[in-house]
């Protein structure tokens, strides 16, 4: 398989502070162990370039990119909450994340790569209409299924998102749209206290919100249950067009924020998963962004895993006999 991938040392200089959860080390820790791997040098490099304000204005008030611009130029040191730490370079930054997912989707879409993978900072799944949340400046994954109906004319987008976090930005964007199917496996209850399994979408938008909330303490058998019985049943009736992933790693049993104990195999177990949707529906379309994951050697070696199952390596990392 031929995976695009984008990273950019831009992504380091969105200034958290050395002791905030969401800092430059994450990328840092994990650029320096994907380097070291066999197989880096068979990913697709893709540059970043900033989004234009038109595809983030898709998702967001413009008011909310008016205050991250102001905020950084003007050194504050948080956007709208106190969780949301900036810095000078955040805004730019947070451009830079969200057009090299952009990117990344344009070589898959152009047949150029098979599937793509986006390593950027600061996040997007928290981040509402018109609020900075949880780490998150702007959507970044609810921007691309926007970009991939407009600009791609892609009719039907599946996000699924197994960040321990709810996403509730991206629900909240799409819950009343019928054509973007949004899954989630997370830790409930939880930071930031949506994600129900009431929660399933409105207005036309009725059924198309899948919420699987799991119990602190769950683990791999737990999330296969909730993968055989809920998501892959939803994602064979919806039929996406593309696949897009919120991929966080703090469900991971080794995070700090999270309580959910997967090992660092099983992302391999449900990257494989959805790679097998995304031939069977999506021509293959399948493109993952990274999202939370703050334990720096379970992130750097999560990330590897999930990397090395979309260029389908066999490696010892992914647990073959967990395969349906």
């Amino acid at each position: 398989m031929n995976t695009a991938f984008c990273f950019d040392p831009q992504f380091l200089k969105h200034d958290t502070g050395l002791d905030h959860p969401e800092r430059a080390d994450r990328l840092n820790a994990t650029i320096v162990y994907l380097r070291q791997q066999p197989w880096f040098q068979q990913l697709l490099p893709v540059t970043a370039i900033a989004c234009d304000l038109e595809w983030i204005h898709q998702i967001h008030d413009p008011a909310l990119g008016q205050r991250a611009e102001s905020a950084c130029r003007a050194g504050l040191p948080y956007l709208d909450t106190p969780d949301v730490a900036v810095s000078t370079a955040t805004y730019d930054t947070a451009l830079l994340a969200a057009g090299g997912l952009i990117n990344v989707i344009d070589e898959v879409i152009a047949g150029r790569a098979d599937n793509g993978f986006a390593l950027v900072r600061p996040p997007g799944h928290h981040a509402e209409h018109n609020a900075a949340l949880g780490f998150c400046v702007f959507n970044n994954i609810a921007i691309a299924a926007k970009y991939l109906q407009r600009q791609h004319g892609l009719e039907k987008i599946l996000i699924l998102d197994w960040d321990v976090h709810h996403g509730n930005g991206t629900q909240h964007a799409f819950e009343s749209d019928p054509s973007v199917f949004f899954a989630s496996l997370h830790q409930y209850p939880h930071y930031p206290g949506t994600g129900a399994r009431s929660e399933t979408g409105d207005s036309r938008g009725k059924g198309a919100t899948l919420n699987c909330p799991m119990s602190a303490g769950a683990g791999d058998s737990d999330y296969t249950d909730a993968f055989v019985d809920k998501i892959l049943p939803a994602i064979d009736r919806f039929s996406p067009d593309a696949i897009l992933i919120s991929a966080g790693f703090d469900a991971h049993q080794a995070d700090p924020l999270g309580a959910i104990n997967l090992s660092t195999n099983y992302y391999g177990w449900m990257t494989k998963r959805l790679l097998e949707m995304a031939d069977k529906h999506a021509g293959g379309r399948l493109i993952s962004v990274l999202e939370g994951g703050y334990d720096l050697h379970a992130l750097a070696h999560s990330v590897g895993v999930h990397l090395e199952t979309l260029l389908m390596i066999e490696s010892n990392d992914v647990d073959a006999s967990r395969v349906l």
